[in-house]
């Protein structure tokens, strides 16, 4: 769906950044919800299959529980590639081992991939945005905005783009998107009282998707 032309563009934009992989957006072109999380994980940039991992297993149960499959969403991210940290560790033989762990992508990466999420926002005709975490709710509306204290609202407003490659400006699009911020699954393994708050926002999404 996404032209590669694009594609090839973002993953020269992410050359100078430590991120690997890349994973494609997947879903129906009109599904029931357009899920913008932050990044893939080491799972999904093997698989290629976005949220496929630990936290995309939680996923998997929020979104039974309001009862749309899989095969209604369509997933996509900030940044299409895994954004990593290095760091050294020793073995239990003493050896030094280099190890990749995830990180929360920058706004220099998301910079360089919002060609491909401004492509899909223009393409992709969902009933709802559902956006987890921090990082997916940003990329679109702003750092005004926080999770926190938005999670659960419904938020009707236009959402960033790029405005061209080299200067590296955000505009806002003419159209307004109906946006609904929720937690990031992976959340809940660091915190596990958000489960209640999640689950919480997931009645009031099943309510805007008349599943009630």
């Amino acid at each position: 769906m996404i032209p590669e032309t694009l594609v090839d563009l973002c993953k020269k934009r992410m050359e100078p950044y430590n991120c690997e992989g890349f994973v494609y957006g997947r879903g129906p072109m009109t599904p029931e919800i357009m899920i913008v999380g932050e990044a893939p994980g080491e799972t999904e940039i093997h698989n290629g299959m976005p949220f496929s991992g630990r936290a995309g297993k939680v996923l998997d149960e929020f979104f039974n529980y309001i009862g749309v499959p899989r095969e209604d969403i369509y997933f996509t991210s900030a940044v299409r590639s895994r954004p990593f940290k290095i760091v050294h560790k020793k073995s239990m033989g003493d050896e030094m081992i280099v190890k990749k762990y995830n990180r929360a992508p920058t706004m220099k990466e998301q910079l360089a991939h919002a060609p491909i999420l401004d492509y899909e926002l223009k393409h992709v005709k969902p009933k709802q945005l559902v956006t987890l975490g921090n990082i997916g709710l940003q990329r679109l509306v702003g750092k005004d905005y926080k999770i926190s204290e938005v999670h659960g609202e419904l938020i009707h407003s236009r959402v960033r783009q790029l405005r061209n490659q080299e200067t590296n400006e955000w505009i806002w699009s003419k159209e307004p998107y109906r946006i609904f911020p929720t937690f990031h699954p992976a959340s809940i393994f660091y915190n596990r009282s958000l489960e209640k708050e999640i689950y919480k926002d997931l009645d009031k999404l099943k309510e805007l998707l008349g599943k009630k």
